[in-house]
């Protein structure tokens, strides 16, 4: 029977659910920069945020070609060319560390992510990161802001996850 509706998932048997599980509809496709020890600060839950407001986060290398993360082997599904073609419609940059070449790589990304008018998302560390590829002074936003949101010239900061989703809901 659920063959016929042709639906890419199966109801759950919950009782109080009528329609079964229904995931986020996706409007565009964000590049999610890889870091080593990437973490999202004081937002752990933005990475659900952002899907639960239809941003699909693809893996960007900013380095090698793939990075070990908790064990696992995290392979890139984007690159830095699909910022410039239009195929992403946002950057993530989260918090982590990286080497001479990972900030040089990483650094290309948020200079083309901004010139292409994409709106950056940066996370803790990852703020940082990002107004110095940018040539923003650090002092535009305090010490304890979570996030960022950079669109155009404007660096709008995001004290929360009500903050974040919104942001997210601006993505087209």
């Amino acid at each position: 029977m659920y063959a016929q509706r042709k639906a890419p998932f199966t109801p759950r048997s919950n009782p109080g659910s009528r329609f079964g599980y229904r995931p986020a509809p996706i409007r565009a496709r964000a590049g999610l920069a890889m870091r080593r020890g990437m973490h999202f600060g004081e937002m752990p839950d933005a990475e659900a945020i952002l899907r639960a407001h239809g941003l699909s986060l693809a893996p960007m290398s900013c380095g090698e070609a793939g990075l070990n993360f908790r064990g696992s082997t995290v392979l890139p599904t984007a690159r830095a060319d699909d910022i410039d073609n239009g195929a992403l419609k946002a950057l993530i940059v989260p918090a982590g560390s990286d080497d001479a070449d990972g900030m040089a790589a990483l650094d290309d990304v948020i200079v083309r992510a901004r010139a292409k008018g994409a709106p950056i998302f940066a996370f803790g560390e990852g703020v940082v990161a990002t107004l110095r590829a940018l040539n923003q002074p650090t002092g535009s936003v305090s010490e304890d802001t979570a996030a960022i949101l950079v669109y155009g010239d404007r660096i709008e900061a995001l004290a929360d996850d009500a903050a974040l989703g919104l942001a997210a809901g601006r993505v087209n």
